[in-house]
């Protein structure tokens, strides 16, 4: 009686061993590309966002890099910037 006890309580881990696995399996699988999708997404929503409410302050940012960007290759193709 002992045994058959000891038996069905073996088979019943293995049972749960085998669920568990099984279980495992099923939550780590990887759906293709959505993750990836939903990423690029949300950064993108992220930039237009940031693009809408500092409209001002980049528009200023970049037009500050070109004019200096523009003087500093003037003073290069003129030859008069410092060496």
């Amino acid at each position: 009686m002992k045994e058959r006890v000891m038996n069905k309580m073996d088979e019943l881990v293995i049972r749960c061993k085998i669920g568990a696995e099984n279980l495992r399996r099923k939550g780590m699988k990887k759906e293709d590309g959505i993750d990836g999708i939903l990423v690029t997404v949300g950064l993108c929503i992220i930039a237009l966002l940031l693009c809408v409410t500092m409209k001002e302050s980049l528009e200023t940012f970049i037009t500050g890099i070109v004019g200096n960007l523009t003087t500093e290759a003037n003073k290069i193709l003129t030859g008069t910037g410092a060496q």
